[in-house]
């Protein structure tokens, strides 16, 4: 079972004033006309000792952002700049949002709070710096979803409706706003990097590795690995690791994250910043998520390639600090660790004991060809097979002959008929109650459904390392 997050005292804990000052800009939050909360993550803010906070306290500092006690004085927009469908942008930065907060939790992890729709920044680029309530409440689903299967993601800990109508030209306008805000164990991304690249900043670079390797620890390089004792070179190959994981997760989840660019990718190797993300209805590797990506370069069966590109642009950075061979050598992990990774993953959510390399690696081509020809949903895939409490026939039912079940099947929700989804028609169901009605109870419904979901499946074996995955500290609430 899927253990509760422990609670823990309140510890601000602002480590990034000490790299602000070439790092971020102080900037104020929007002052919205109206609050009122429509989401609050419990479970998550007991586990960072604010879960004692009123309703009131909570909209001061999560709708006004008055600062939290001995925390950021004001918060920061970070800066960075990032490949956008592999094209270079030196105007980037947080252009609707801020690092809000830092804290530890119990685990003496180092945790931010950082804001989405919360105003303009210097940063904006013409934006008003808003969040529409329809891109938090998908944002809400998606965080849910994803930590109940296991993938290493933000939390999602606050959806404030603000009061605004906001005009955007991909859905009817005006729409209601939001204003949200994410746990995350970091906020620094492989555009942070780029950046300094850009403007040949060594100095500020090496602080940046330093900071990393502090916060977000890993696993040492191989043993055999060249450069190992370099602190550029161990960053890498701990990102390298942490990519070719969350790569693998996104495939065993059936999860297109859908803008997968260098400053969407974050160095602790968590997945965040979901917008038009997707989840596949059917196995199907030229699946996109966004609309606009017409030659489909973040397609569901491109995203490790996407992952790979990325760790690659992030070797390029790190280069004015190492040389170039034992940066390479690191990146060349890449194919085998996601490899490693998918077998992990696909086979936990199966729940069955792995046997080794080369069978694991036959099931996984078995169970791909097995959805393409059945076009079963893949979610239902796993729900029906789970623990081979049923076994396919032909070729995938010869492939788990030789399997045996690990999981648990005495969860209730192995008795239900379907598990729960999230594929459009879903999620489109939800937000129509929520806009026509103001019925937010399929929210809750479906937010509940997917915690037992995760409840069920338990947290994934965590590889060696990782720093803050999602079942490290259990579902949120």
């Amino acid at each position: 079972m899927r253990a509760e997050p422990q609670a823990a005292p309140y510890r601000a804990d602002p480590r990034i004033l000490s790299l602000a000052p070439w790092l971020a800009d102080p900037v104020s939050a929007a002052d919205f006309p109206r609050l009122t909360l429509r989401f609050r993550n419990q479970r998550w803010a007991e586990a960072v000792g604010l879960g004692a906070l009123t309703d009131a306290e909570w909209l001061r500092h999560f709708g006004r952002f008055e600062p939290l006690p001995d925390n950021l004085p004001q918060p920061l927009a970070l800066r960075y700049h990032g490949h956008q469908f592999r094209v270079y942008n030196p105007e980037l930065g947080d252009g609707r949002g801020f690092l809000f907060a830092q804290f530890r939790d119990g685990d003496d992890r180092l945790l931010d709070l950082g804001t989405k729709g919360s105003g303009q920044t210097p940063w904006s680029r013409q934006g008003d710096g808003r969040l529409t309530l329809k891109g938090a409440v998908r944002e809400v689903l998606a965080t849910e979803m994803l930590e109940a299967l296991g993938v290493n993601t933000s939390k999602t800990f606050s959806v404030v409706e603000t009061g605004e109508e906001l005009w955007r030209g991909d859905e009817p306008s005006p729409t209601r706003s939001a204003v949200m805000v994410r746990l995350s164990h970091g906020h620094i991304r492989i555009g942070t990097f780029q950046r300094l690249l850009a403007y040949e900043k060594a100095e500020e670079m090496a602080q940046l590795v330093d900071y990393c390797l502090a916060e977000f620890p890993g696993p040492p390089p191989p043993v055999d690995a060249p450069g190992r004792d370099e602190p550029a070179v161990i960053l890498l190959h701990q990102v390298v690791e942490r990519m070719a994981d969350l790569a693998a997760s996104y495939m065993a989840a059936g999860f297109v994250h859908g803008v997968l660019n260098t400053d969407n990718m974050n160095i602790s190797g968590e997945s965040f910043d979901y917008g038009p993300w997707r989840w596949l209805p059917k196995w199907d590797a030229d699946f996109t998520a966004a609309y606009f990506d017409h030659a489909g370069l973040y397609s569901f069966g491109r995203q490790p390639e996407a992952f790979r590109w990325n760790c690659g642009q992030f070797a390029m950075a790190l280069r004015l600090l190492a040389d170039s061979p034992p940066l390479i050598a690191a990146l060349e992990r890449f194919g085998d660790r996601f490899q490693h990774h998918l077998a992990r993953r696909v086979l936990w959510r199966l729940g069955v004991q792995p046997l080794g390399e080369a069978a694991d690696l036959a099931l996984l081509n078995a169970i791909g060809v097995y959805l393409r020809e059945t076009e079963m949903a893949p979610d239902q895939f796993f729900f029906v097979y789970r623990g081979l409490r049923e076994k396919p026939e032909g070729a995938l039912g010869e492939a788990l002959a030789a399997y045996r079940p690990v999981a648990d099947a005495d969860h209730p929700i192995w008795q239900d008929q379907a598990p729960p989804t999230l594929v459009i028609d879903e999620v489109e169901r939800i937000w129509a109650a929520i806009d026509t009605e103001d019925d937010w109870s399929p929210l809750h419904q479906q937010v509940a459904a997917i915690r037992r979901l995760g409840d069920a499946l338990g947290p994934p074996p965590a590889p060696a390392g990782q720093a803050f995955s999602a079942g490290s500290a259990g579902a949120s609430s």
